[in-house]
């Protein structure tokens, strides 16, 4: 498994010979200028929930590639309305895909379209792969749900928002990874705008403090489990 960090909290994952894209906001995101939104590969377009800063790019990428939208049914719903094929999944539901098995998780944030239209309610996604199993916790405070994950689920890699202010920060990304029992942590959601933008050496001190791993890729870079 391949994951390539594309800047806020979008993501390009490939598994099993499939392509997937978490959360585009790619074109509107100054830190990411250099990623070239054209040439990105996509089967499946992963997203937690409706805000303008993570589904920006979907429609533009979903028309290109033919990728199917896989997030709550409305936010599949409103990009069906676009012509856009999707998948509608709600919370605890679980669906074996073509390249693994996905399960939309809880998590606790708000979820409206840019013109200020219902959402649906936000989520989180674990993929289990042959090739790794990872949670993507999506935008979320740190929330007791989290402890249920490694009930069902060993994972190999937690994907954490950890810019606080709009999530959660570095303190309780430490704790979600007790919770959900990963102590490799991939770092999203952080640097993007003023309110988000951490201090990078003292994030990876914090986790290292408490034996574990926080990996901060630079954009358009990668990392393989």
């Amino acid at each position: 498994m391949k994951i390539t960090y594309l800047g806020h909290a979008s993501l390009s994952i490939e598994v099993a010979n499939k392509n997937i894209i978490v959360d585009p906001f790619i074109s509107g995101n100054e830190l990411a200028k250099n990623v070239d939104i054209d040439s990105l590969k996509a089967d499946y377009i992963l997203v937690t929930h409706a805000h303008e800063d993570h589904i920006l790019d979907v429609e533009s990428i979903a028309k290109r590639t033919g990728a199917k939208v896989v997030s709550n049914f409305e936010i599949v719903n409103h990009f069906g309305n676009l012509g856009i094929e999707g998948h509608p999944m709600n919370h605890g539901g679980t669906w074996q895909f073509d390249f693994g098995k996905v399960t939309y998780t809880n998590a606790i944030h708000s979820s409206s379209f840019p013109d200020g239209s219902y959402g649906g309610q936000p989520g989180g996604f674990i993929l289990e792969t042959e090739e790794g199993n990872i949670y993507i916790a999506g935008d979320t405070a740190l929330t007791m749900d989290m402890k249920t994950i490694p009930m069902q689920t060993k994972l190999d890699l937690a994907i954490l928002p950890i810019g606080d202010n709009f999530t959660m920060g570095i303190e309780s990304a430490v704790i979600a990874s007790d919770f959900v029992e990963c102590d490799k942590v991939l770092a999203y959601h952080y640097d993007t705008f003023g309110y988000i933008e951490i201090d990078h050496k003292n994030a990876i001190s914090t986790f290292n403090i408490k034996g574990k791993e926080l990996i901060l890729l630079e954009i358009g870079t990668y990392l393989e489990l």
